[in-house]
């Protein structure tokens, strides 16, 4: 995984505290980011299979706080919500870790569904639970 800052701190898959994880994501690495100077512990969508699949069939987190994914290189790429059963907050952030935008994402079953455009060029990009991110300033991202 790209490391975004020197002073990135996070644990992985192997190591991250035990968290109920919904059977659909068991694949998925796990970790542990800081978001704001916050712990969460998160699935990591770091291959194009594993972005694609992000959070669909997903009814519920479980104990995570979301799912990070990560980018090899700036990107500008949209994000959809087909066969995703949940709304979602995502926050996408520079490799740097600082915040290039926050959309707000509601469940689509039609064919195509709307794309959300980020408003930048982003390396990583966090779902969690619409609400995850109010009250967090600044909104940082350190990742491993």
């Amino acid at each position: 995984m790209p490391t975004a800052t020197p002073t990135a701190e996070a644990t992985t898959a192997t190591s991250a505290p035990a968290a109920t994880v919904p059977e659909v994501l068991a694949a998925f690495p796990r970790a542990d980011i800081l978001v704001s100077g916050e712990t969460w512990t998160v699935v990591i969508a770091d291959t194009p299979a594993l972005r694609s699949q992000g959070l669909m069939g997903v009814s519920d987190l479980g104990d995570l706080d979301g799912m990070l994914f990560v980018f090899e290189a700036d990107t500008t790429v949209g994000f959809w919500m087909k066969d995703t059963l949940i709304p979602l907050d995502v926050a996408l952030f520079g490799a740097e870790g600082t915040l290039v935008d926050l959309l707000a994402m509601v469940p689509c079953a039609d064919d195509p569904c709307p794309t959300y455009h980020p408003s930048g060029r982003y390396r990583y990009a966090l779902e969690s639970a619409p609400g995850a991110f109010e009250g967090l300033e600044p909104l940082e991202l350190v990742v491993p």
